[in-house]
């Protein structure tokens, strides 16, 4: 029989580093940059938090841990590691008005290469006879969850089962969604998406809009990747283990509507379509198994011919998106 109860949590894992990058380009492409590079974004994000961890695990015993710094220091690398991609980003298509996609894909394969290399190298410092590094003693302080979620059967399973990340995955998509939709901060960044000239006419800064989405989003993003090492994978770092999920996460942009209050939920729903396999009897024929596989994708394609296909103004992305802003062309 399907076990839903175990099912949701398994989903909603998978579904977290989606959520965070989903939102985190929102964000973005709501200022009219489309950033490619979110792959190698959360990439390093991920990478970066490993760094962190392992040095301070190296530092301090595991007796002798304090918690705000073992999620702390992580947390933080992760964070400027994003960021420093954001702006790499923003500098190439905003200032120096490179083409968004090119520089996307080239910042994605660069986040792979770059994880790649300090990973491989981290796992030659440890010795390790495996390829792969393991940093469970700051991993735990991740995938804690709450203490009395054991003795509340069913729903602290599927609930309150989960650490800190999940839950603030969830609250930054309910606060992008409310600042896009009802402040002033929000109004700007959709009208510079929209049309920039028309916003750089009524005095809003075309610049910095499109500069910190890019880059908060870029931080968003860079969160998933550090979520997935260190509360998914428990604290385990293999180069190239990250998988797809960065196309999905954009994917999940379409799919949304750019709503990041939607992705809460349809993150979680792409979360199960990656593992449905697992739960869906094949025996012992491995060729239907992969078939299952698919199923992500085959929704992925289905959405996105869906939404090409309706001409609602609301379920259409920034005007702009995707194009440079000249000022001088106004």
């Amino acid at each position: 029989m399907f076990d839903l109860v175990s099912f949701i949590p398994r989903a909603v894992m998978q579904g977290i580093p989606l959520l965070f990058g989903s939102t985190g380009e929102i964000l973005t492409e709501k200022s009219g940059n489309l950033n490619l590079g979110i792959p190698g974004v959360m990439y390093v994000g991920g990478i970066c938090g490993v760094i962190g961890a392992f040095f301070y695990e190296q530092a301090v015993p595991a007796a002798e841990m304090n918690a705000v710094l073992a999620i702390g220091v992580p947390l933080l690398c992760s964070l400027l590691g994003s960021l420093l991609m954001g702006l790499v980003y923003s500098v190439l298509t905003i200032s120096l008005r490179a083409n968004q996609n090119v520089t996307g894909l080239a910042l994605t394969t660069f986040g792979v290469g770059v994880g790649n290399f300090f990973g491989g190298s981290l796992i030659k410092l440890t010795g390790s006879e495996v390829p792969s590094i393991a940093l469970s003693a700051t991993s735990a302080y991740f995938s804690k969850s709450l203490p009395f979620a054991g003795g509340l059967g069913w729903f602290g399973q599927v609930f309150l089962s989960y650490g800190f990340l999940a839950y603030l995955a969830v609250l930054i998509a309910i606060a992008a969604s409310y600042v896009i939709k009802r402040t002033r901060v929000g109004l700007h960044l959709r009208a510079v998406g929209e049309s920039p000239a028309t916003a750089d006419a009524a005095g809003i800064s075309v610049t910095k809009y499109k500069y910190l989405a890019t880059c908060i989003g870029s931080m968003i993003a860079g969160l998933g990747g550090l979520y997935y090492v260190m509360d998914y994978a428990c604290g385990v770092w293999s180069n190239n283990a990250f998988g797809d999920r960065g196309w999905l996460a954009i994917a999940l942009v379409i799919f949304t509507i750019w709503r990041p209050n939607v992705s809460i939920l349809a993150s979680i729903l792409f979360g199960g379509f990656y593992i449905l396999y697992l739960y869906i009897p094949s025996g012992l024929d491995l060729s239907v198994k992969e078939l299952y596989k698919m199923i992500p994708y085959v929704v992925t394609l289905v959405v996105l011919i869906i939404v090409s296909m309706r001409k609602k103004r609301e379920d259409q992305p920034p005007a702009s998106l995707g194009l440079p802003y000249f000022r001088e062309e106004r």
